[in-house]
């Protein structure tokens, strides 16, 4: 099989793949892209089994294009003063998925389940990975605190897995502030956590 033929044969089995790993259209064509021209300029001698090769590659290469995705974020984040925190929070690479469905059911379950306090935790630790010295100084909670916040976060979410049905439900203020906030724009989500940690203090005192 010619080097066109292979291309043609295994080009949707990589983009798929690689789709799957990155959830971005553009970065999994580059990465096949350039799975294929290191592929060309490999030792063919060497290579055995072609089909798992190519799989082998773009998989190492997307979990790598990943891994320098994190190192980036925690170097702006690092970087950033507190001010510059509010305003834009790391890019977040849900701004490329099409799932509405399965975030609002997910953004209904977090704003039922979880208190203020423990969604402003989940959401900006576990969606954004924010440090606790961050989170600290954003919500004027101790890092302990915030680290007990998210356990229990969690564990209630654990609770509620199992019994998420993705229908399509009403349109939420939390659901389009967070989806605003994956495509840079964070501003809308950081106001609306605060003011629901403001409104359950209000309630309690």
């Amino acid at each position: 099989m010619n080097h066109a033929a292979t291309i043609t044969l295994y080009q949707p089995l990589l983009q798929a793949i690689a789709y799957n790993l990155l959830r971005c259209k553009a970065d999994a064509e580059d990465i096949v892209q350039e799975t294929f021209l290191n592929w060309l300029n490999a030792e063919k001698e060497k290579i055995n089994n072609t089909k798992a090769y190519l799989i082998k590659a773009v998989t190492n290469n997307c979990l790598n294009h990943l891994l320098a995705l994190k190192r980036k974020k925690v170097e702006y984040l690092d970087s950033m003063q507190l001010s510059e925190f509010i305003t834009k929070i790391k890019e977040s690479s849900f701004a490329h998925l099409d799932m509405d469905v399965y975030l609002a059911g997910a953004m209904k379950v977090i704003h039922q389940k979880l208190k203020p306090l423990e969604r402003a935790v989940y959401l900006l630790k576990e969606v954004f990975d924010v440090d606790y010295d961050t989170l600290h100084k954003t919500l004027n909670k101790k890092k302990d605190h915030c680290r007990q916040l998210l356990t229990r976060a969690k564990k209630k979410l654990r609770e509620e897995t199992a019994k998420m049905h993705f229908d399509i439900p009403a349109p939420s203020s939390l659901l389009e502030s967070f989806k605003k906030a994956c495509e840079g724009n964070t501003d809308e989500l950081i106001n609306s956590l605060k003011r629901d940690i403001w409104f359950e203090a209000e309630k309690k005192s």
